[in-house]
């Protein structure tokens, strides 16, 4: 068990990112190889589920992108993550937010939940 924790804390990136919860729309920076280029590319979505525990937690983003619904699932220690911004707190009332998928226009949006 003890070396699961060392290999554990060895591959651990100890970035600090915002608290975000399922509804909430952020940004992430997320960096990308092409080659021996690499550059950073913004995914903004809503948050529609977030999985696991410790290292292992990932979150997958949903966005619409020409009018096809792309989710991309993200874990929260990548090293290829450069930071994550939120831009709007959602208010919902479920942890997984997957009728978002069948929804369009007006009825996908979700209220903004006012935070102090």
């Amino acid at each position: 068990m003890d070396l699961i924790k060392i290999a554990n804390e060895a591959f651990a990136t100890g970035k600090q990112h915002p608290e975000f919860g399922p509804g909430d729309t952020i940004t992430i920076a997320y960096r990308i190889k092409e080659g021996n280029k690499e550059r950073i590319q913004q995914y903004r979505g809503v948050v529609i589920k977030i999985a696991g525990e410790g290292e292992k937690k990932r979150f997958t983003v949903r966005k619409m992108s020409d009018n096809i619904g792309v989710e991309r699932i993200f874990p929260i220690e990548s090293p290829f993550i450069d930071s994550i911004t939120v831009n709007k707190y959602g208010k919902v009332r479920r942890a997984k937010l997957y009728y978002l998928r069948g929804l369009t226009g007006k009825k996908a949006r979700i209220k903004e939940r006012r935070v102090k």
